[in-house]
């Protein structure tokens, strides 16, 4: 194993550490420590869906002593989970929502972590059956045969659906398709197997229509592409990694998306995380990291391994040994948020699909 790829995968079990507090909370980014950048955007808050991945991640690199914290976090602080079911945008350490749009993804990744770390424990896991059906139940009270009867934010939260408009996220059911599967596994209910397939099946008609996932579908269509698309082929595998609609998807991607193999999550991107006396500069956005290692994995199971280094070295020899931040500028002035726990989780799953480390098991 290369020697930055072996610091790499030392320095993001440190950074997961790092983020896994005391109470169970994990941050997206621990913006107390000193390597935090001043200029980046504060971080300090728990985004369920960045700590399922985190979770993940962390046991393919040894760590067991995190992820039932955060599990119990969730459990027992996220505020209003026991009242909805439902996990919001993002949460304070301490449990209090930061945000509370309904962002459907959240909820469906916290159920599919769960349950896939405790797939081989059905013992373990049965602490955690109140969170996963009360989740699992409350997505299924809130779909609505096409839609979702709240107002939906993308995980990017930059986009709205709208019940009127029976609008959905392709990300966002993907996950919860996943969520809902995984739960019926575990609990066997055949509500959970019942929505599901309404929602794989709305979606995958969707998808065939246009030939490649678009960002959203219903009464108004936005069929510009998103690389949170790639979720569908991995981790939920929606679409088959070997098929032409994952082709043609990836196809759309590097065509939009894609700059000197740096991946962007949508044409026209203004996000940057750099503050200035507490305003956001926005002065456009850089590509994402974690993007590029999502990208890499994909295209390690459509057997493009010779694309998927390029991605994956792409970031390698862009940063240090030591943090791999959320955003690669092209110039030296703008401060990505560094580093990013999200990144650093993604980053393993990449060295590990590439072979980086024969060690690491799903």
């Amino acid at each position: 194993m290369p020697d930055k790829i072996k610091k790499l995968l030392e320095s993001s079990k440190r950074v997961i550490l790092d983020c896994a507090l005391d109470n169970g909370a994990m941050v997206a980014a621990n913006s107390a420590m000193k390597y935090y950048p001043q200029e980046a955007k504060n971080y300090f808050y728990v985004w369920p869906r960045d700590g399922a991945f985190n979770c993940m991640a962390a046991n393919l690199v040894g760590i067991e002593n995190i992820q039932e914290n955060y599990f119990d976090w969730l459990l027992n602080r996220a505020e209003g989970r026991k009242e909805t079911g439902l996990f919001y945008e993002k949460y304070h350490p301490n449990g209090l929502k930061a945000l509370e749009k309904f962002q459907p993804d959240q909820t469906g990744s916290v159920i599919f972590s769960i349950c896939k770390y405790f797939k081989n424990n059905l013992e373990g896991v049965k602490k955690y059956r109140d969170l996963i059906i009360r989740s699992a139940d409350a997505l299924c009270e809130n779909w609505k045969a096409d839609h979702f009867e709240l107002i939906t934010n993308d995980l990017w939260e930059e986009r709205l659906t709208f019940p009127d408009l029976k609008d959905n996220f392709s990300y966002s059911l993907a996950s919860c398709i996943a969520g809902l599967t995984s739960a019926d596994k575990l609990y066997p209910n055949k509500k959970y197997q019942e929505i599901s397939t309404q929602m794989r099946k709305i979606l995958l008609e969707e998808i065939e229509r246009n030939g490649y996932v678009t960002r959203t579908f219903g009464k108004i269509n936005d069929e510009r592409v998103d690389a949170s698309s790639l979720g569908l082929i991995w981790p939920f595998e929606i679409i088959d990694a070997q098929g032409e609609i994952a082709n043609k998807t990836i196809e759309k991607i590097e065509e939009k998306l894609v700059k000197d193999y740096g991946v962007y999550r949508y044409e026209n991107d203004e996000y940057d995380g750099w503050m200035h006396e507490m305003h956001h500069r926005k002065k456009g956005a850089g590509y994402w990291p974690l993007l590029n290692f999502w990208m890499s994995i994909v295209l390690c199971k459509m057997n493009r391994r010779n694309d998927a280094e390029k991605y994956y070295q792409q970031v390698i020899k862009s940063i240090g040994d030591d943090f791999i931040p959320e955003q690669i500028f092209t110039n030296d002035i703008q401060k990505s948020v560094s580093p990013l726990c999200w990144s650093h989780a993604m980053f393993i799953f990449a060295s590990k699909e590439l072979g980086y480390t024969k060690q690491l098991s799903c």
